[in-house]
């Protein structure tokens, strides 16, 4: 059985989209070296993998799971796969490119009369295949889920209910995803006011952090010509500022080379994966020298369920 260290590790793993993906290679890396981690926290699709691998699903599982899901009818006919063929349309016939504008032309208009593009319960079918249907307190290894209350302006850190919801108000991007209503909140996207959770990791208990940071480099060549890009970029540099923060609180960095891909690209998971595990492997003598000195290392996998950490919001 596992047991308790003085010091504890916490892994933050942040949002980014499909980019969040090297993440599951980043804890199979971890796994491998036999990095000891005691609590893993997750903003938007960092909440995504991190919630299906604090609840029992080992990296493997996890790319497999993501392969189905490519190949599902949940992905097929979903705004994701529309947006993610626009911005690969080089590699389409005309007749896709076609209907790749069309539907982006629809979900567009779509989103000037509603709070976001996907439904709450589109998008709920994408949490529940790769997310079980338990409560955060019953994962093996202790997890958090970061979201934003859009009515009050606050960080909203889920540490016990529902996983399935928890990731779910914390994968609803802006835009992207229709907000999650509980009571007088009004849930959304994490990444919103904290992109990388390594705070939410300290302040939960963890004297060593490692952070995995996915989002786009703020450096762009592109032509700012349209409302919408415009908004992306002012987006990007305020983020930008919010991940400085958020990275200068963290013991060891590891950023997977994850370039410009679009947060909707996840046909390029393999590589994504391959580029976390990459990562890792150039910060290993970084995170051992972080964690020099803490007794009782195992593999991540081998964690039973600990006692709740110290403070907990929601």
């Amino acid at each position: 059985m596992a047991f308790l260290r003085k010091n504890r590790v916490g892994l933050a793993l942040g949002g980014g989209g499909a980019r969040g993906l090297a993440h599951i290679g980043v804890i199979r890396a971890l796994e491998r070296e036999n990095v000891p981690v005691d609590i893993l926290v997750g903003t938007s699709i960092g909440a995504l993998v991190g919630g299906a691998y604090a609840s029992g699903m080992s990296p493997d599982e996890m790319e497999n799971r993501v392969d189905e899901y490519l190949k599902s009818p949940i992905f097929e006919t979903s705004a994701i796969k529309a947006f993610d063929q626009a911005h690969n349309q080089e590699n389409l016939d005309l007749t896709t490119r076609i209907q790749s504008y069309l539907k982006n032309r629809f979900f567009l208009i779509q989103a000037m009369f509603r709070p976001g593009i996907l439904s709450n319960e589109d998008f709920q079918a994408t949490i529940d295949f790769f997310v079980p249907d338990i409560r955060i307190e019953e994962t093996r290894l202790p997890f958090r889920a970061v979201a934003t209350d859009l009515v009050s302006g606050e960080l909203i850190v889920f540490s016990r209910g529902s996983l399935r919801q928890a990731v779910m108000a914390s994968c609803a991007v802006p835009g992207a995803v229709m907000p999650l209503r509980e009571g007088e909140r009004l849930l959304s996207d994490g990444g919103i006011i904290c992109l990388i959770p390594s705070s939410v990791a300290r302040m939960e208990g963890a004297d060593v952090v490692i952070a995995v940071a996915v989002d786009r480099d703020v450096v762009t060549d592109e032509e700012l010509r349209t409302v919408v890009g415009i908004y992306h970029r002012v987006s990007e540099i305020m983020s930008s500022r919010l991940r400085k923060v958020e990275l200068d609180n963290a013991d060891v960095v590891i950023l997977p080379e994850v370039g410009d891909i679009h947060w909707t690209s996840f046909s390029r998971a393999g590589n994504l994966i391959r580029e976390g595990e990459g990562a890792v492997h150039d910060k290993i003598h970084e995170i051992r020298k972080a964690t020099r000195g803490l007794k009782g290392w195992f593999k991540i996998k081998g964690v039973l369920k600990s006692k709740p950490l110290r403070r907990a919001v929601n």
